[in-house]
């Protein structure tokens, strides 16, 4: 497998707009249980238009998996520290590309200066960003209605070292 993880340019929307749509549909069945009423809801925003806008956005830092001249995998991650997007094609997934992709938007995270992620993830994904350290918040209902698990990670180490006690994502010093 010859793997390239690369910025996304509005030249890919195309391309991970399929990916993103195929996962949601064929990887994300326990999730939206076929219900067509939450797929339209949850593939609604799903458009080569609006992916290229998401790319094309100085506030994202947008990834594409690409294997054998295909985009097979795609992220993004906001400013604000939250991983919004990582989906991968059916056949891509448990080939490493997701961790790939992870990797990428952290180190980038941390070059920004972010000190902890955070996203909503389905179901189906929990127990890929449980095994890539991340923590479970506990639940919330999505816009679309499906039940996501709110995960985070604490990405410098040396904050969690100083204070193992204080509250995570608290603005105050003296908790």
């Amino acid at each position: 497998m010859s793997l390239e993880i690369r910025i996304a340019t509005s030249t890919d929307a195309f391309e991970a707009c399929g990916v993103l749509r195929r996962s949601i549909t064929e990887c994300c069945r326990l999730d939206h249980q076929d219900d067509p009423a939450i797929l339209e809801a949850w593939l609604g925003n799903k458009t080569p238009q609006m992916v290229a806008g998401w790319f094309a956005s100085p506030t994202n830092f947008s990834l594409v998996a690409v294997e054998s001249g295909a985009v097979v995998g795609v992220a993004l991650l906001t400013r604000a520290g939250k991983l919004a997007l990582c989906y991968l094609l059916p056949e891509a997934r448990r080939q490493g590309v997701g961790r790939a992709l992870l990797a990428r938007t952290e180190a980038q995270a941390r070059e920004w200066g972010i000190k902890a992620l955070q996203l909503h993830s389905t179901a189906t994904a929990e127990s890929f960003y449980a095994g890539q350290g991340y923590s479970a918040g506990g639940s919330v209902k999505s816009s679309y209605g499906v039940e996501t698990i709110f995960f985070w990670k604490q990405l410098d180490a040396g904050a969690a070292g100083v204070d193992a006690k204080r509250k995570r994502f608290c603005n105050c010093n003296n908790v």
